[in-house]
């Protein structure tokens, strides 16, 4: 009885090393990136303290409109607007006045990660170094955690301004920052956002 169990025994042992050193090893992965991250971030915001573009993520009530009056106070800078209804969305800018010019458009993000990912290159393309990042209040904080990562890995700050808002919290905040901070993490080392997943589990849902 006791030489069947010795075998199990260590077996077990063997199975929780190994969690240990999996577990010690992402740990390590994370703690070298945010550390990367912060650094980029932190060399960004001192060398180009001002904020060169505007970054709107679209998929709220009233935060094209906003950006309108935002963008006509600040008129040198150019407006990266992400995820934004179409063609209702852009149709607010035409109607303000907004140059044509001053305004790049991304219409293929479907979710917050996907706002960073798919408008990144733009912004590296156009060497921009430090945005404004516009959203609603109850976005706002997502938008962060993603932003951190995906646009502080690329060496870009940002400076959050939120649209107030009478909406309530988002349901499960926390599930979906851990959610889109886990896809951030992904895009970083992979260049993938994960999106098709989270795609087939709300379509499950």
């Amino acid at each position: 009885m006791e030489n069947s169990i010795k075998p199990k025994l260590a077996l077990s042992k063997k199975i929780r090393r190994g969690f240990y050193i999996v577990g010690g090893g992402i740990g390590a992965l994370l703690v070298g990136l945010y550390g990367f991250v912060g650094v980029r971030l932190a060399i960004a915001s001192r060398t180009h303290p001002n904020p060169e573009a505007i970054m709107l993520l679209g998929g709220g009530k009233g935060r094209e409109k906003f950006t309108v009056e935002f963008a006509k106070a600040h008129p040198s800078l150019d407006i990266l607007a992400s995820g934004v209804r179409f063609p209702e969305g852009l149709e607010v800018f035409r109607d303000a006045g907004i140059p044509e010019k001053r305004l790049y458009s991304n219409i293929y993000a479907v979710d917050t990660v996907g706002n960073f990912a798919l408008t990144i290159d733009e912004l590296q393309k156009r060497k921009v170094n430090h945005v404004y990042l516009i959203t609603s209040d109850y976005h706002m904080s997502r938008a962060v955690a993603v932003a951190t990562l995906i646009l502080g890995s690329r060496g870009i700050a940002f400076t959050p301004v939120s649209i107030a808002t009478n909406e309530p919290p988002e349901t499960w905040s926390w599930f979906r920052i851990a959610r889109d901070t886990s896809r951030a993490i992904l895009w970083v080392f992979t260049g993938r956002t994960g999106a098709n997943f989270t795609i087939h589990l709300k379509l499950k849902r």
